[in-house]
């Protein structure tokens, strides 16, 4: 899985089929929760994220795995939306000061 910031929409009126009523969201994957944007993708959003929300994707095969898109022409999915969370520093193994949340 990987951690993601919802940047944008994407509105399409002629698509695959398999895709009509499927939410899709613009989504700069993150090489960390600090925000380091790795890259962009389109991801398929299930769940109902909005724009600036931190999210948790899969990708892949495993991206089919969620309500049935299993035919679908998918390669990202929204599974998750993050409230919080937290890391350690790397060396010293000591707990990061602060916390990492969704809505930074």
């Amino acid at each position: 899985m990987l951690l993601g910031r919802v940047v944008g929409n994407v509105w399409s009126t002629r698509k695959d089929d398999s895709l009509i009523g499927i939410k899709l969201m613009v989504v700069q994957l993150l090489d960390t929760p600090e925000e380091k944007p790795v890259k962009t993708i389109v991801a398929a959003d299930l769940i109902g994220a909005g724009v600036g929300e931190m999210v948790i994707l899969t990708i892949g095969s495993s991206a089919r795995k969620v309500d049935g898109l299993d035919n679908s022409p998918i390669d990202a999915t929204i599974v998750g939306i993050v409230d919080e969370n937290e890391l350690e520093e790397s060396g010293d193994d000591q707990r990061a000061a602060g916390r990492i949340t969704g809505k930074n």
